[in-house]
């Protein structure tokens, strides 16, 4: 245990980035926690801090040493939910990486069904671009996650992809509402809302239009939020444009969603995964399951 205790040490440094503003952070002083420092460099043989004029940063030794931190604290949360379940009590923290679509409607549901079997597992849910995601797990900063269009998927083992159609929303009033499908160049004729080239939908729209016209999608606003989007076509006569996941089909909020015609845009793949080669603890493996499971009703 002593090692983790080193381990809190080095993260506190870190997170500072000098051993002067780390030990006031730990309320002791620079030359207690510099001696820590060095007895622990000098037990793995390797310094691990590049000293600066106004702090430290990791050298390459200090960053294989903060990874095998990451790797160690998931490795004994794993082990911490291994020896509860021997006792009958399902514990632990289930940490996830998702995109914004899955915050109204389906994690809450996943989440408290899952927490209704075992009132001892908590989570935390971060709202993450396909990017950051990745990096998520990367850092061991998340067990799961579940994004749109993940760009580099080196590390990313896929647990399940299921496809998904992009819809256009809008008031009722509009013209488009009383069509079935929805063509791209009728879309561009109108004023839209949609969110940056980081998310998903934007990057399928953008390469469709580019396909298909010399036009451009240019929208009137432009967010980082798929819930003010939402909201915003009932403000204006405008379009937004979300993966079906995310929306209630019922009418029951004000807007109308019909699907992008798949001859124009091709319909975006919503991933469910993890770091590749990890062995992720109890609780997060059970209700990784748990999501694959659901997640099939929602394939189009």
């Amino acid at each position: 245990m002593r090692h983790l205790q080193d381990f809190d040490v080095v993260e506190a440094i870190i997170r500072a980035g000098s051993i002067r503003k780390a030990a006031e952070d730990m309320n002791i002083t620079a030359s207690a926690l510099n001696r820590r420092i060095n007895r622990f460099e000098e037990e793995l043989g390797y310094e691990i801090f590049e000293r600066l004029p106004r702090g430290v940063r990791l050298n390459p030794a200090g960053e294989l040493v903060l990874h095998h931190i990451r790797a160690q604290r998931s490795d004994f949360a794993r082990l911490q939910s291994q020896v509860a379940d021997l006792s009958g009590v399902r514990r632990g923290h289930v940490s996830i990486a998702c995109s914004q679509a899955l915050l109204p409607y389906f994690l809450p549901e996943q989440i408290a069904r899952y927490r209704a079997e075992h009132k001892g597992v908590t989570f935390s849910v971060k709202t993450r671009d396909r990017v950051e995601a990745e990096q998520d797990l990367s850092t061991f900063a998340s067990d799961i996650a579940l994004v749109f269009e993940p760009q580099h998927m080196v590390d990313f083992e896929v647990i399940l992809r299921i496809r998904q159609p992009i819809f256009v929303l809008m008031r009722a009033d509009n013209p488009l509402a009383a069509l079935p499908e929805i063509r791209l160049r009728d879309c561009l004729d109108q004023p839209c809302v949609a969110p940056s080239e980081r998310y998903g939908v934007r990057v399928l729209m953008d390469a469709a239009v580019r396909k298909t016209t010399y036009r451009r999608v240019e929208p009137v606003v432009e967010s980082e939020s798929f819930d003010f989007m939402r909201h915003y076509v009932l403000h204006e006569n405008a379009l937004a444009f979300q993966f079906p996941i995310g929306l209630d089909m019922t009418g029951a909020r004000g807007y109308v969603a019909r699907p992008l015609s798949e001859r124009d845009v091709a319909p975006g793949n919503l991933f469910l995964g993890q770091l590749r080669g990890r062995i992720l603890p109890v609780a997060s493996n059970r209700f990784l399951h748990q999501l694959a499971t659901a997640l099939q009703a929602h394939a189009a």
